[in-house]
């Protein structure tokens, strides 16, 4: 079941809005049709991403692909586990497998994002 409590990309990332920051990550529905994660390439903390922009590079077994920001904002943390154990992102995509923690710039650009129904429609998941 998707989580409610966050907002998702039609490129299939999500955010978790908290505070003025959003915590972002890469959905289960991603990380299924990409398959076993091996490596992440992760922003520099105190970087900026841009809505929709590539920020970071995930690589699986079957490709390589760009990871979208789903919002603008300045890098303020990153799971640092992911650069030694990869493999978070394929058990726990949602909480553990975290990418990043933004303190967003433009909040209302979460407004652009699916809310869990439609990118559940989107994708055929509920």
């Amino acid at each position: 079941m998707l989580p409610t409590d966050r907002r998702y990309s039609k490129e299939h990332e999500w955010i978790r809005p908290e505070s003025g920051e959003g915590v972002i990550g890469l959905t289960r529905f991603a990380v299924d049709e990409l398959g076993d994660i091996v490596y992440v390439e992760l922003p520099a903390v105190g970087s900026t991403v841009s809505q929709f922009a590539s920020f970071g590079v995930v690589e699986s077994v079957k490709a390589v692909s760009d990871l979208f920001a789903p919002a603008s904002g300045e890098v303020v943390a990153v799971n640092e586990a992911l650069r030694t154990s990869p493999e978070l992102m394929n058990t726990d995509p949602h909480d553990a497998g975290w990418l990043c923690r933004i303190r967003l710039t433009a909040p209302a650009e979460l407004d652009a994002l699916l809310d869990a129904a439609a990118y559940g429609e989107l994708t055929g998941v509920e």
